[in-house]
């Protein structure tokens, strides 16, 4: 029998953070939810996750760059969503436009808030390989 996935869920905004690990519960897989820049930190300190999906924008402007730069420290192999309202509230794209800032970025996809359920589903299990 497979073990099931760990994915580590971390947003501030505490009805997306529900919001996607709802999604990802009922997809099977194992969701650890961090209110936050902190409280992911401290989750990381405990679990070895399959995946993580974090805020870009919590605590501080940076703190989903920040939390990303530590899950691949720790776990480099760990495959890294990161959402964004930053689209929806500037009208600017974040895409990196260079392999340069797509190798400062760290995440393995940017996806923009509001995120569609298939949408995830369907990236949390491509870069899972299930």
């Amino acid at each position: 029998m497979e073990t099931q996935k760990k994915i580590l869920v971390v947003d501030d905004d505490i009805d997306m953070l529900e919001q996607v690990a709802l999604i990802l519960k009922a997809e099977g897989y194992q969701v650890i939810k961090a209110q936050g820049q902190k409280e992911g930190e401290e989750a990381l300190l405990t679990t070895i996750p399959d995946l993580a999906v974090l805020d870009l924008m919590m605590e501080n402007m940076d703190s989903g760059f920040v939390l990303c730069h530590h899950v691949k420290r720790l776990f480099p192999e760990t495959p890294v969503i990161l959402l964004t309202a930053v689209k929806a509230a500037t009208g600017l794209d974040f895409q990196p436009q260079s392999s340069e800032a797509a190798s400062w970025v760290k995440a393995d996809v940017l996806m923009d808030k509001p995120v569609r359920p298939e949408q995830l589903k369907q990236e949390v299990r491509r870069l899972l390989k299930v």
